[in-house]
């Protein structure tokens, strides 16, 4: 018997043995696959030791070191990138296991308490001495571990989750941000229905089904190149977490409306709300930064759509923006964040945001999301949306603003949704889980002027 821990809980796993005593064939062979070479493991180890840091985020530490390394091959990069990104969603139960944070020991950590790779199986890889901290890994288990620990979360993270989740659910949700996040894209309805594209895609041996609860989804099964794909060069298909897409469905905009998108980045809701106006009305695209909105450009002319205005501001307090005040009849407020809903596609987010920053955001938050109520008419619709799961970024920015504004009110999110026809309550505010949902973790919120 061998028990396999993945950070929480103990699987049992029942090995067949041969009655000769030698390992069976079937253990070996799956050792063999999932071990990397020496030369690989060195790789990861200086990679992590960049990572580790936490001065940059890790996909572009990902991309600079591959770069620097032409002569890497595709099969090295897939596995350099699945341990790096591996150890960071574990990160705690491997510190937990190994007693370091050191490359080396949280890889021998990984590829044996993760991976369940044996420790007959790992000895090619082993230095001297190393067996002997395998073995005592092999013996440890986090059963008795802090919750923090068992849901792989910062202590301030769950301190902060305790005040609104009991310890169940902050378990569940630590575990979920543990796998990675499956690939869901949005369908560009004014080129083709959700069902020709699910076909389309079908018919080419790629595994999609509908998402469950946005009307214009598919997630895809495994990670395609989908960028490469012509549904995807002629902007039939953008990439997009479904729990994305149902904020454009709160907003629910209709033609001949004008719109704002008050933090658009690079567009990925812009172009969703384009589309639920069939291109018509006037839809405004405000960013701070100018790179991103370059980005927005490209994906623009691929969408078909022709009522979406780009605009740069310097802040929420750009004169361009008081010129404005009171045109809008919706806006959507896809305020900046900690991002922590996005765990299962950016590990390394929950090491590198601090309650510090976190604090640094909830200001900006506040006061983004009243400059943007201010661009509304009267009987105007506006959406707070983030991918955060703090409470200090979510129910307490929008309690706190309609303390200070009574010409505002909260709708329910569910009866937003159930409206359009979209079955799923999480109550007065859209709130989604991965543990729940399937989605990345988000927040929203619909309020409206009164008239």
């Amino acid at each position: 018997m061998e028990q396999r821990d993945h950070g929480g809980g103990s699987v049992t796993l029942r090995r067949a043995s041969s009655r000769r005593g030698a390992p069976h064939a079937r253990e070996v062979a799956s050792d063999e696959a999932k071990r990397p070479t020496p030369g690989q493991l060195a790789h990861v180890a200086m990679l992590l030791a960049e990572v580790l840091a936490f001065t940059q985020p890790a996909d572009v530490l990902l991309s600079r070191y591959f770069r620097t390394h032409p002569g890497l091959g595709a099969r090295d990069r897939h596995v350099i990138a699945e341990t790096v990104f591996g150890i960071l969603r574990h990160l705690r139960f491997l510190e937990y296991m190994s007693g370091s944070r050191a490359p080396r020991p949280l890889l021998l950590a990984y590829f044996h308490r993760i991976q369940g790779m044996s420790l007959r199986g790992l000895a090619p890889l082993l230095n001297a001495g190393e067996a002997e901290q395998v073995a005592a890994m092999r013996a440890g288990s986090s059963e008795q571990a802090p919750l923090a620990v068992r849901a792989d979360l910062p202590d301030w993270v769950v301190e902060r989750l305790r005040t609104v989740l009991d310890e169940a659910t902050i378990l569940a949700l630590g575990r979920a941000m543990q796998q990675p996040a499956p690939l869901d894209l949005r369908v560009n309805t004014l080129k083709a229905s959700r069902e020709d594209v699910r076909a389309r895609l079908a018919a080419q041996g790629l595994a999609v089904t509908p998402t469950p609860f946005s009307p214009v989804g598919l997630r895809l099964v495994g990670k395609p190149a989908i960028q490469h794909h012509p549904l995807f060069t002629a902007g039939v298909i953008e990439v997009q977490d479904e729990g994305s897409q149902l904020t454009g469905f709160l907003l629910a905009p209709t033609r001949h409306e004008r719109v704002a998108d008050f933090c658009a980045g690079a567009g990925g809701k812009t172009l969703l709300l384009g589309a639920l106006m069939h291109s018509q009305g006037r839809l405004y695209a405000f960013d701070v930064s100018a790179a991103r909105l370059a980005k927005l450009r490209p994906r623009l002319a691929r969408s078909g759509l022709s009522n979406v205005y780009p605009q740069l501001i310097t802040d929420e307090r750009d004169a361009r923006l008081k010129r404005l005040t009171g045109k809008f009849d919706r806006v959507l407020v896809d305020a900046p964040c900690s991002g922590l809903g996005t765990l299962r596609r950016n590990p390394d987010l929950k090491w590198r945001q601090t309650p510090d920053s976190v604090a640094e955001l909830t200001a900006k938050q506040a006061r983004i999301l009243a400059a943007a109520s201010r661009l509304l008419k009267p009987a105007g619709r506006l959406v707070y949306a983030t991918c955060s799961i703090l409470p200090e970024e979510n129910e307490s920015i929008v309690e706190n603003f309609l303390a200070q504004h009574p010409e505002f009110q909260l709708i329910p999110a569910n009866q937003v949704l159930a409206r359009q026809h979209i079955a799923l309550d999480t109550g007065a505010y859209l709130e989604l889980s991965p543990a729940l949902h399937a989605t990345d973790g988000f927040f929203a919120a619909v309020l409206e002027r009164t008239p």
